[in-house]
């Protein structure tokens, strides 16, 4: 397949965001099964590397299930919310009701 040498510079998939029961078993089935290493866990939520993109688990009580998706443009896609970890995003629905968050570069 070839692309028109105009074609804009494709967004980037930071993270995809999974439910999980518990993020510490989680976890472990996860560095038990995969090649991938842990950039942040807690309670709440965990966020692994692979060599091409991150996946993030959670917990129904503290985050939706969803896919991030980076844009300098973040704030034109609602009020951005600063983390505990520095970065900010909003959270928006696609027509089919699935959930984007959107991720302003740091």
């Amino acid at each position: 397949m070839e692309f028109a040498s105009d074609c804009p510079i494709l967004d980037q998939v930071d993270h995809i965001a999974i439910q999980v029961d518990d993020i510490g078993q989680a976890v472990d089935w996860y560095k038990k099964t995969f090649n991938c290493n842990v950039e942040y866990q807690d309670e709440t939520w965990a966020m692994l590397n692979f060599s091409n993109i991150k996946i993030a688990l959670v917990i129904s009580a503290q985050h939706p299930p969803h896919i991030c998706i980076i844009r300098d443009d973040a704030s034109e896609f609602g009020k951005l919310k600063t983390h505990r970890d520095g970065t900010e995003s909003c959270y928006v629905s696609d027509p089919s009701k699935n959930i984007l968050e959107v991720l302003k570069p740091l």
